[in-house]
Order: structure tokens, then sequence, then C-alpha cells
């Protein structure tokens, strides 16, 4: 054997087991590439009825929000009515009611004053820490 044979059965020898490494490498790709296409074909089994049932889910609260909408709606115009009510309300009755509780306090007065000649005494008393205080004694505390 010649030099030259030598160096082709290497090459061929070296070929040979690139040959088998490359085909190692194409069936495990190829069974990765399997596993990858069974997986995304559960997947997408699964994933079609959630989406169905996402989207029914979907429907059903926007048909909720709509009532809430309506509902909502419907409270705005009985909050406007009352409002509308209260200061009609308020514009009628509420200028001869104080009137009439200030005649009934200028009343009250005026009796109160005409009974004693003199200023209303001040008898209350005051609670300090479970005592009672005489007032002529808080005002000293307090000047």
């Amino acid at each position: 054997m010649t030099g030259g044979e030598v160096a082709g059965l290497l090459v061929a020898v070296f070929w040979a087991i690139l040959v088998s490494f490359l085909a190692v490498v194409l069936v495990r790709l190829a069974q990765t590439l399997r596993a990858t296409t069974r997986l995304v074909a559960d997947v997408t089994e699964q994933a079609v009825p959630l989406l169905a049932d996402a989207s029914a889910t979907v429907r059903s609260a926007q048909t909720q929000l709509d009532k809430v909408d309506a509902i909502a709606s419907d409270v705005q115009e009985v909050t406007s009515n009352a409002s509308a009510l209260a200061g009609t309300v308020a514009s009628t009755f509420g200028g001869p009611l104080v009137k009439v509780a200030a005649f009934g306090y200028g009343v009250r007065r005026a009796l109160g004053r005409s009974r004693q000649d003199g200023p209303p005494a001040d008898d209350r008393r005051t609670v300090i820490v479970g005592r009672t205080v005489p007032s002529a004694r808080r005002r000293k505390q307090k000047g």
C-alpha cells in the first residue's frame, strides 16, 4: 500500500464516520420534530374548546355589562329627578320655614325676658373627670 492509498482509506473512514454522525443527528432531529408536531396538535385540540368557552364568557359578560349600563342610566335619571324635587321643596318650603323658626325664636326670647327682670342665670354644672364643679368655679379656671 502506498501513501496515496492509505490517505484515501483514511479519508473514506473519516467520511463514513462523518456520514454516520450526520445520520444520527438527522434521526434525532426527526424524532424531535415528530414530538413537536404531536405537542402542537394536542395544544390545538385543547385550545379550540377553551377559545370557544372564552368567547361564550365574553358574550355573557357583555350582556351583563349592557344590563348594568341600563341600570346605571336609570339610577342617574332617578338621581336627577330627586335633585330637582329637593330643589323644588327647598325653594317652596325653605324660606317660609326659616321665617317661622326665626319668629318662634323671637317670641320665646321675648317671653323669657318678660318673666325675669335680670339676665338669665347660668346655673349649669360642668363634669370634670368624674366631679361636678359649679359654674362660677369653672369661670375662674378659664380666666
